[in-house]
């Protein structure tokens, strides 16, 4: 029997739409099927890991900051316990609530729920909030009981800085401080609430020694979040410990000793390794202030304070050397063969150049004067002279040699370079000439020369030993090798004349510092006054007539024993007038201190970390 035409076009449609659907259906199935192997086999690495990053929660584990002793293992910078509540509000089902429910066991104020509100809504979900960081024991046990009943509030025990030298080490350890923006984006364990970096001193300058490694906690969590169990802990590795080459006690002594000025500075070291072992500079602050945290308008105050408190005055002040720098004139003279120990200029009180008059601070003059002399009694005629016939670039360059103009790296940030001009530095800093006369005033340590503290007592070590001394503000460990200072560009001849001269400044009749030198039998100092004038005001009038902005600034520098320069001290008192009254006295109740205790002759600590590293190590060895 035929079949209609009818039912075979409908057979036929039938087949070719079930052959469309079909091919459909297989297309489907594996464009399906590739896409599960994408994922389960091709790209499984990748899921896995994502589906495991939410199922683990990683956490950070602050290391403890590693400790800060003095030359003797006198603590400076410690650490201390404190405990402390804070929020997850990626964690919390409502933030307020978890607040209120947080107060129904300790003190949630207004001003700190305000706080806390303000944050969650500004920054990530993710990161911790600090609610109180001063919980008692009783406070921080009660909240891991009711742990379960607080939704995103978690407690943790915080390391925090503590300093033991107030005052008097304030500006060479420095202080911590919440980590800036920067800092942040290099290391995220900053991140953690609390987590406090170096700002200032030390505690900058040698921060990645200091911060340690950060430990890791990993945490199975629930699809809210709650922690199930611990998977696995690293612990976090603490800082080093760093050793200063500081004498707390003599550093102490000295702060004492300079208490009563209102602006000034000191460094003393040794002169044969560099270490220093006394950085003063007053005023000062106690960092601990800092630390937990100052009141509304203290630390603005503290920072636009006239006499600048923050500032460490030894490596970031500033000053005109005055006549401590006639040194640098004279060698520069010897070597460049202008002057000879035998050359005499003579003084009339004053000197004469193109269409200017330079005086000397001997109004009477000092006659006829050879180099010796002339540093002695401080003859501002005679290097106006040799400045002059040695011209500004050889004079630059010699303090170069002598370590002035230069920043050091030792562990102190933020240091200032001083400066030693030059026609180039002229036209480059101020875009005008070079011209003669201020080659005669930089002679006597004038017009652009610039000086911290820090160089002038490297300048002094120098000149004492003859070497390219360099500072250093850690002890080095046992096991390091440290390296002798080179020998100095400069005749060993002019060396000595330089030595003999500053001998007289102190011991010979006419010198200068007569009066200060040292109160111990058989020890004699050698040194250099200056007096450095800042305001036009200052000339030919009385210190105690003046403002005390007028007046003019005082230094010295010396070392001894003078025979066998073992430590070297600069001072400055900022308008203290006279170098031979307000700072030689300085230095020398500072050398005598030095003198008496003689850091460099005793045992130095040995810090745990070098004990560990070297075999058979003690808590205490002998010096470098």
């Amino acid at each position: 029997m035929a079949v209609p035409r009818n039912i075979k076009i409908r057979n036929r449609r039938f087949t070719r739409r079930a052959l469309m659907l079909g091919t459909a259906q297989i297309g489907l199935f594996g464009v399906l099927g590739w896409r599960l192997r994408q994922l389960q086999v091709v790209e499984s690495s990748k899921y896995s890991l994502l589906a495991e990053e939410n199922r683990i929660n990683i956490q950070l584990l602050a290391p403890r900051r590693g400790l800060i002793v003095d030359r003797f293992g006198e603590p400076v910078a410690t650490n201390t316990d404190r405990m402390r509540v804070f929020v997850l509000p990626e964690l919390t089902q409502n933030l307020v609530d978890s607040l209120d429910r947080l107060g129904d066991i300790i003190d949630v104020s207004p001003n700190v729920r305000a706080r806390v509100l303000r944050l969650a809504r500004r920054q990530s979900p993710y990161i911790p909030i600090v609610v109180d960081d001063t919980l008692s024991w009783q406070q921080f046990a009660q909240l891991n009981v009711m742990a379960p009943g607080l939704p995103g509030i978690r407690t943790d025990i915080l390391s925090v800085r503590e300093y033991h030298g107030g005052h008097h080490m304030a500006h060479i350890v420095g202080y911590v401080g919440a980590a800036d923006r920067e800092e942040v984006r290099e290391a995220p364990v900053t991140r953690l609430p609390g987590f406090r970096v170096g700002k200032t001193g030390v505690e900058k300058g040698l921060e990645p020694k200091l911060r340690g490694k950060a430990g890791v906690v990993k945490l199975e969590v629930d699809a809210h979040g709650n922690a199930v169990r611990k998977l696995e802990t690293l612990a976090s590795e603490p800082g080093r410990e760093v050793v200063l080459t500081i004498d707390a006690e003599v550093q102490k002594a000295a702060m004492e000793r300079l208490k009563d000025e209102r602006r000034a500075a000191a460094v003393g070291l040794d002169v044969r390794t560099g270490e220093v072992l006394v950085m003063a500079s007053t005023p000062s602050f106690d960092p601990n202030d800092i630390v937990y945290g100052l009141k509304d308008g203290v630390w603005q105050s503290m920072a636009d304070a006239e006499d600048d408190p923050l500032t460490n005055k030894a490596i970031r002040g500033q000053y005109p050397p005055g006549s401590t720098f006639k040194m640098v004139t004279a060698l520069a003279g010897l070597e460049a063969g202008v002057i000879t120990t035998k050359t005499r200029f003579h003084c009339y009180g004053g000197y004469s150049y193109s269409n200017a008059y330079f005086g000397c601070w001997k109004k009477r003059g000092h006659r006829a004067t050879n180099v010796r002399k002339a540093i002695k009694e401080s003859c501002d005629v005679f290097f106006y002279k040799v400045a002059e016939r040695i011209g500004i670039t050889k004079l630059s360059a010699m303090g170069h040699k002598l370590g002035l103009g230069e920043t050091y790296e030792f562990g102190l940030p933020l240091q200032k370079p001083g400066v030693m001009p030059t026609p180039g530095w002229k036209r480059a800093n101020l875009g005008k000439p070079w011209y003669g006369g201020e080659t005669i005033i930089a002679g006597i340590g004038q017009g652009f020369v610039l000086t911290t503290p820090l160089q002038l007592a490297v300048m002094t070590a120098r000149i004492a030993t003859g070497r390219a001394v360099v500072p250093r503000i850690v002890r080095p460990d046992p096991d390091e090798q440290v390296a002798e200072a080179e020998p100095l560009d400069i005749k060993p001849e002019h060396l000595e004349i330089m030595r003999e001269s500053m001998w007289a400044v102190v011991n010979e009749g006419g010198g200068t510092a007569g009066r200060s030198r040292l109160p111990i039998a058989g020890v004699e100092m050698a040194g250099k006054t200056g007096t450095s004038q800042v305001n036009s005001a200052s000339s030919g009038r009385k210190s105690s007539s003046l403002k005390w902005h007028q007046r003019d600034h005082g230094l010295f520098v010396g070392y001894a024993p003078a025979d066998n320069p073992r430590y070297a001290v600069a001072a400055i008192i900022e308008h203290g007038g006279s170098g031979s009254r307000a700072a030689a006295p300085v230095v020398r109740d500072i050398m005598t201190a030095l003198m008496e205790r003689d850091p460099v002759g005793k045992p130095g600590y040995v810090s745990r970390d070098a004990e560990r590293k070297t075999a058979g190590g003690t808590a205490r060895g002998g010096e470098s």
